[in-house]
């Protein structure tokens, strides 16, 4: 695939897809900016370079294709400007398709892409109204890459693009450097989405052992037949994660006993329970003390480890302390770490364990898919463009 050097942005307009969809509370507070400052270097880079124009595109939480102010841009631009500390524009015309020119600025932000469900649907005629705005095109955006929309997979198909300096930090060291892993090669897959299960069949073809919390640990244990009372589990990925039990069942290490809560809130009241107790009424919400032990102990005996999830609901005291546990064990340890962004990527930063890491992704499901050894669709889209446009770039 092209490079940022194989290009002369000096008097062009540059299209740069970024990867902003960071945390907020319930207030619409900002709670980790790691994602926004990740990307600073890339349209540094690109500044000194004297564009005509940068224009910065992204999406923010799931708005459905239709406009939600809740999801907009406008929080996220801000804390750009403070971070870039240069004059960000805000274009707010909520869908793209009716944006009829670009606002003479230096600097701009469009609204979030999700609000025009052309977006995730890959529409080409929305990737042609995105690439219509620049003359070249830069994927920045490595936590999307797995997703083949019109920004991701689309736009490179009309206008040269090529990775943003992020982007290529991110695919060298999870597809190129981990092509062998130092063994004993440990995965942890955790979070609240029960979507990975797609994935663990690849990484169970290269770990020596997965570790598993989270609502995937809760569907793994209801297939065992263990009671998990009113816990959220994948209905879909039941036969599947039977399956993977029976042809890996050594390699699979299950929670043997967790914290329980009688809600879904922080105020919950908690307590102990095993795979033989009654939780009915009751739903897992993090590890107990006895999986904790048995889980770092794992981790003390590994030489590379990729983390991708929260083991339980970190976000509440109450339910910390399996997450905490796990990230406190890795941070001591001289190996190879690597957390594949998300949630366990926000853990890590609110711990303020991060610089204790090997690497911390900022994308979650797209790392996992990558070190599973899966094609992504923004990577693919990339090195097509290069044959594309192999010969017209000056």
């Amino acid at each position: 695939m092209f490079k940022l050097k194989d290009f002369n942005f000096k008097n062009k307009k540059v299209l740069i897809r970024v990867d902003f969809n960071v945390p907020v509370d319930e207030k619409g507070n900002i709670t980790d900016d790691s994602r926004i400052r990740k990307a600073i270097p890339t349209l540094q880079f690109l500044m000194k370079q004297k564009p005509e124009k940068i224009i910065i595109i992204s999406h923010f939480g799931r708005p459905k294709g239709e406009y939600a102010p809740e999801y907009s841009m406008k929080p996220v631009c801000i804390r750009l400007e403070q971070l870039l500390k240069a004059k960000v524009h805000f274009q707010p015309t909520p869908k793209i398709m009716n944006i009829p020119s670009i606002d003479n600025e230096k600097i701009i932000m469009l609204e979030n892409l999700r609000f025009d469900k052309a977006e995730e649907e890959n529409k080409d005629d929305f990737s042609q109204k995105l690439a219509s705005f620049a003359d070249y095109f830069v994927f920045d955006a490595f936590g999307a890459s797995h997703r083949a929309h019109a920004s991701v997979s689309g736009v490179p198909k009309h206008i040269p693009s090529c990775p943003g300096l992020l982007m290529e930090k991110e695919v060298q060291f999870l597809r190129d450097n981990m092509q062998s892993p130092d063994k004993p090669f440990v995965a942890i897959i955790g979070g609240a989405k029960a979507d990975k299960i797609n994935v663990i069949n690849a990484l169970l073809q290269k770990v020596d052992a997965l570790i598993i919390g989270g609502v995937l640990a809760n569907t793994f244990l209801k297939i065992k037949g263990v009671n998990i009372g009113d816990s959220k589990f994948s209905e879909e990925s039941l036969e599947y994660a039977k399956q993977v039990l029976q042809k890996y069942p050594n390699k699979i290490a299950l929670p043997v006993d967790y914290i329980v809560g009688d809600s879904f809130s922080a105020q919950a009241k908690t307590k102990v329970a095993g795979e033989k107790d009654d939780i009915s009424g009751w739903m897992i919400m993090d590890i107990g003390p006895y999986t904790i032990s048995g889980y770092c102990n794992m981790l003390k005996k590994a030489k590379t480890v990729v983390w991708a999830g929260p083991i339980g609901v970190f976000e509440w005291e109450a339910f910390r302390r399996g997450t905490w546990d796990v990230a406190r064990t890795l941070a001591s340890l001289n190996i190879t770490k690597i957390i594949g962004g998300g949630d366990s990527g926000e853990a890590i930063e609110k711990f303020g364990l991060a610089e204790k890491m090997t690497h911390v992704s900022t994308g979650g499901g797209a790392s996992l898919e990558l070190l599973a050894g899966h094609q992504l669709p923004g990577i693919s889209a990339l090195e097509e463009n290069e044959k594309s446009f192999k010969g017209q770039i000056k």
